[in-house]
């Protein structure tokens, strides 16, 4: 049976983007991220609304401080064709 001490854990940070189904939307929100030096744990994003105009994307990443996390909130939500972004945190994932 192997120990794990609170320093194998870390909180994960949880994003939900809603945007206008646009091209461009999905490579800039995944580039504040990379230029950070992130990758996603996680990323689903789906067409919705009556006519597909609308984006969802959600995005999970560990390891991420709340100051950082309340930055790239704050940084999506400039972008061209994004109307909401929402942060959560989430218990803690295993890292790898």
């Amino acid at each position: 049976m192997s120990s794990t001490t609170s320093t194998d854990f870390q909180p994960t940070a949880c994003f939900y983007v809603c945007a206008v189904a646009e091209p461009g939307v999905m490579p800039r929100v995944l580039g504040m991220f990379a230029k950070r030096g992130l990758v996603p744990n996680s990323w689903h994003s789906l067409l919705s609304g009556v006519a597909g105009d609308e984006l969802h994307i959600d995005i999970q990443v560990a390891g991420m401080a709340a100051e950082e996390t309340d930055y790239v909130a704050r940084c999506l939500r400039q972008l061209a064709y994004v109307e909401t972004v929402l942060t959560s945190e989430k218990g803690y994932a295993k890292r790898a």
